[in-house]
């Protein structure tokens, strides 16, 4: 069958919708996303393509549908599969042990046990819906173990993999009681994808110490098979935040929040979710010493921090939400007034337009991962800086960090060189502004969201 002709198949944990409520009835709209920026403009264009995934809410999953020229198959998720798939063995076990044991990670067998058939139920899901060769795309940690269930099940198809988070060390992932099944889950795809060149060399030595597999070069042999593996950076909808931007709306709306901050001459900001991961403790920490140390005037400068709500029933991430409301209130506290808070705390996700102000708005961009698959958030900030000024601090264990050097790269466990690192920021004169901000913003625009699914999508057919 030529590759042309061939069907797409999408496989997440979650589709590419939000459901909406009105008058007592419920419909779906596309909801935003860097992967859904990435891949609705590929499937649209290829007749037949299908999305599977998990609609967001437990219990009955709605009847296949179309949206905006995709089909979407709902996969279903009752109470405990959300409890033990994806809130425990997803988000308590695997997320804290691939972003480097920054938190402990648990392991329950029960947890694993669910892992295991939720990763059957959307492999089922895919295998009923698949045409003969056709090109299967299964994305990140929630769904490890989806190609090998479909190389067994259709050794017709042509499985990719991408992985959106790190892939962490040999000995890190050696910790995994089920290391050996996720590494063959992994292996059933015909080219497996990273966004970094350390976590992609992470991948290709642990496989050998779990499995009966070698490596030679870029690929492992497995079996009888050849698994080709990439360093594939994620990018952005460039023109989207870029044009954004642009609009006089964009200006006006920026120049507003700036006289609802009191007029300070310098504006700090982070935008997160609220995860342990974000550094955001560390980061309020250098503020708080830096406003202590007089090396930023709390008189002028005030620090925005946008913490969107994540994976709230799961323990270690209210733990964190009371550590850093904790630290704003002490800030705010030593050095806020009735007319300017030194932060501005907002415990919300934010719209569109108002994420796009904030970001001209800013002239620091703290973005201070302790570690990140990529961070999509420098990305957007640099697309977003029309006038190529700002200044992005960057933490180097951001995937970001390997293609935007021109940031100001700085390690997040150095609270020191974090508090340099914003000071340099906040006095960066502009003609250096606007020398580091100029091929970053080249980059990006190159590397967009379209660009990565695009190219991916060529190099898996081609495998």
């Amino acid at each position: 069958m030529p590759d042309r002709q061939r069907q797409l198949l999408v496989v997440a944990n979650r589709l590419p919708i939000r459901a909406v409520t009105e008058h007592g009835e419920t419909r779906y709209e596309t909801s935003p996303g860097g992967l859904v920026s990435a891949l609705g403009p590929v499937m649209s264009a290829r007749p037949g393509s299908t999305w599977v995934g998990w609609a967001g809410a437990p219990g009955d999953a709605p009847a296949p549908f179309e949206l905006d020229g995709v089909h979407l198959v709902p996969v279903a998720l009752d109470p405990s599969d959300v409890e033990d798939y994806y809130e425990g063995f997803s988000n308590s076990t695997l997320w804290p042990l691939y972003h480097d044991a920054i938190s402990p990670a648990d392991y329950h067998r029960h947890w694993w046990d669910r892992y295991v058939v939720v990763n059957q139920r959307f492999a089922h899901a895919v295998v009923d819906r698949a045409e003969i060769d056709a090109t299967v795309w299964v994305h990140d940690y929630q769904l490890q173990l989806v190609p090998g269930m479909l190389r067994e099940m259709r050794p017709d198809l042509r499985i990719g993999f991408f992985l959106h988070i790190p892939f962490p060390a040999r000995e890190i992932f050696m910790r995994l009681p089920w290391r050996r099944q996720v590494a063959k889950g992994l292996l059933g795809a015909d080219l497996v994808g990273f966004q970094t060149r350390t976590t992609l060399h992470n991948f290709r030595h642990s496989v050998p110490r779990v499995c009966d597999a070698t490596t030679h070069g870029s690929v492992i042999t497995y079996g009888s098979r050849d698994v080709a593996t990439v360093r594939h950076p994620i990018g952005i909808d460039f023109d989207r935040f870029s044009d954004g931007a642009s609009a006089p709306a964009a200006a006006e709306r920026a120049e507003t929040l700036l006289e609802n901050l009191g007029s300070p001459t310098t504006v700090l900001l982070g935008v997160d979710r609220l995860d342990y991961t974000k550094g955001i403790d560390r980061r309020l920490r250098a503020y708080h010493e830096l406003l202590q140390e007089r090396r930023l005037d709390p008189e002028t400068t005030t620090l925005v921090q946008i913490a969107e709500p994540s994976r709230s029933n799961v323990n270690r991430y209210n733990e964190i939400r009371v550590t850093v409301e904790q630290l704003v209130g002490e800030i705010n506290g030593d050095f806020g007034t009735m007319d300017k808070p030194a932060v501005v705390y907002l415990h919300q996700s934010q719209p569109f337009d108002e994420l796009i102000a904030l970001y001209r708005l800013a002239d620091v961009m703290v973005v201070t991962p302790f570690r990140d698959g990529m961070n999509l958030v420098a990305k957007e900030y640099v697309a977003a800086r029309v006038d190529n000024r700002g200044v992005l601090v960057l933490s180097e264990f951001a995937g970001a960090a390997h293609q935007l050097r021109q940031a100001v790269l700085v390690n997040p466990y150095d609270i020191d060189g974090v508090k340099g690192a914003i000071e340099a920021a906040a006095t960066m004169p502009p003609a250096e502004q606007s020398s580091r901000m100029r091929p970053m913003r080249r980059l990006v625009r190159r590397t967009s969201a379209q660009q990565w699914a695009t190219s991916f999508l060529a190099e898996l057919e081609r495998t």
